[in-house]
C-alpha cells in the first residue's frame, strides 16, 4: 500500500514537472525614440517581476501609433496628447491612464539670424512635424505673438512640415529653413552641433509645459483589468527606477535608446528640459483639445467633451499606493 502511494506521488510529480509554467501575459507596446520616453522603454527590462512580456514597437512619430491600436495591433502606447486627443476624437477606443514626461519641446533658429521672440519670426520659414507635440506648441507660441500661419504663402509664417525630426534639424542644418520646433534630444544636439540656438522654450501659453499620456485601450482596461493593473504597477516601478537613479536613466537611454549615437553631456542637457513624471495634471487633456480644435489640428469627427469621458487614473493611484511613490 505504502510502496502504490509512493509510486502514485512520484508519477503526479513527474506529471507536474513537464506542465509549463504558466506564461507572462504579453502586452504590445507602442514608443517613440525620444529621451523623456526612456522610462517607457525600461519596462520591457522589468516586466518579468510583474508577470507580464512587453513586446515594443517603435514608431516614427505619435501619430503613426493610433492607426495600429484601432485595429488591436498595439495595447498601450506613450505620445502627445495631441495625439492620444486626436485618436479618440477619431474614433479609436483609448483611455489616458497615466502621464509619463513633461516638457521636452523647444523652440530654435538658425545661430546667424538675430531673433529674441517669436515676435520676430515674421516673414521667415518655420518648420516642425505634423502631428507631434511639437505642432501644436508652435502655433500656440505664433498665436501668442498676434502671427498667422500658412504652408502656402501670404501670411506672416510660411510653415513646412516634416514626417520626422532628424529631417528637420537637417533642414535647419543647411538653412533650407529658418526656424524649427523640435523635441529632445533632437533640439539639444542641433543646439551642440552648432547649427541651432534656442529661441524660446513654448511653455507660457495656456497649454502650459507639454505631458505625454500613458494610453491603452479601452478593450485591455476593460476586458483584462487585472493586466491593466499590473501594467500601471510595471510603468510605476520603471518611472520610480529611473527618477531614483538618474544614472540608470542615463545608461539606459544612451546605450540601449540610442544605442550609443547620443552623448552624456547631450542626454543631460535635453533632460534639463523634460522630466519623467508619474501624472496627468487635472484639465491638461481637455486644454489640448480645444486649442486643437481652435487651431484645426486633428481634424476631429468627435473631440472629447471632457476629461471625465477618458482619462481613468484610477489604476495609476493604486499602483503609487502599493509602490509608495508621490
Amino acid at each position: 500500500m505504502i510502496l502504490r502511494a509512493t509510486t502514485a506521488c512520484a508519477a503526479l510529480f513527474a506529471l507536474a514537472m513537464t506542465v509549463p509554467s504558466r506564461a507572462d501575459d504579453l502586452v504590445r507596446l507602442g514608443n517613440l525614440k525620444f529621451a523623456h520616453y526612456g522610462a517607457i522603454s525600461y519596462m520591457k527590462e522589468i516586466a518579468p517581476k510583474f508577470g507580464l512580456k512587453i513586446d515594443e514597437r517603435v514608431f516614427a512619430k505619435g501619430a503613426d501609433i493610433y492607426p495600429a491600436m484601432a485595429v488591436d495591433q498595439i495595447d498601450i502606447s506613450a505620445s502627445g496628447a495631441d495625439g492620444a486627443v486626436a485618436a479618440r476624437g477619431n474614433g479609436v477606443k483609448l483611455y489616458v491612464v497615466a502621464g509619463f514626461a513633461n516638457g521636452g519641446v523647444r523652440i530654435l533658429r538658425r545661430p546667424d539670424l538675430e531673433i529674441k521672440s517669436l515676435a520676430d519670426v515674421k516673414g521667415l520659414k518655420v518648420a516642425t512635424v505634423r502631428g507631434g507635440t511639437q505642432d501644436l506648441m508652435l502655433l500656440a507660441e505664433l498665436d501668442k505673438h498676434g502671427m498667422t500661419w500658412s504652408e502656402r504663402p501670404g501670411k506672416d509664417v510660411q510653415l513646412t512640415y516634416f514626417n520626422n525630426y532628424a529631417d528637420l534639424n537637417q533642414a535647419l542644418a543647411q538653412k533650407y529653413v529658418d526656424i524649427i520646433c523640435q523635441s529632445e534630444p533632437q533640439s539639444t544636439q542641433a543646439i551642440s552641433a552648432g547649427y541651432a540656438a534656442e529661441v524660446v522654450k513654448p511653455y507660457d501659453t495656456p497649454i502650459g509645459v507639454p505631458v505625454r499620456p500613458l494610453v491603452m485601450t479601452e478593450k485591455m482596461y476593460n476586458e483584462r483589468p487585472e493586466v491593466a493593473a499590473r501594467v500601471l504597477k510595471l510603468f510605476v516601478a520603471a518611472t520610480k527606477a529611473f527618477i531614483d537613479d538618474p544614472a540608470l536613466a542615463e545608461k539606459y537611454v544612451r546605450e540601449q535608446v540610442f544605442k550609443g549615437q547620443l552623448t552624456s553631456q547631450d542626454f543631460r542637457d535635453g533632460m534639463a528640459n523634460a522630466k519623467y513624471t508619474y501624472d496627468v495634471p487635472a484639465g491638461h487633456m481637455q486644454i489640448t483639445t480645444d486649442y486643437m480644435m481652435k487651431y484645426g489640428l486633428g481634424k476631429m469627427v468627435n473631440p472629447p467633451k471632457s476629461d471625465a469621458e477618458w482619462v481613468k487614473l484610477d489604476m495609476l493611484e493604486k499602483a503609487k499606493a502599493d509602490l509608495k511613490t508621490n
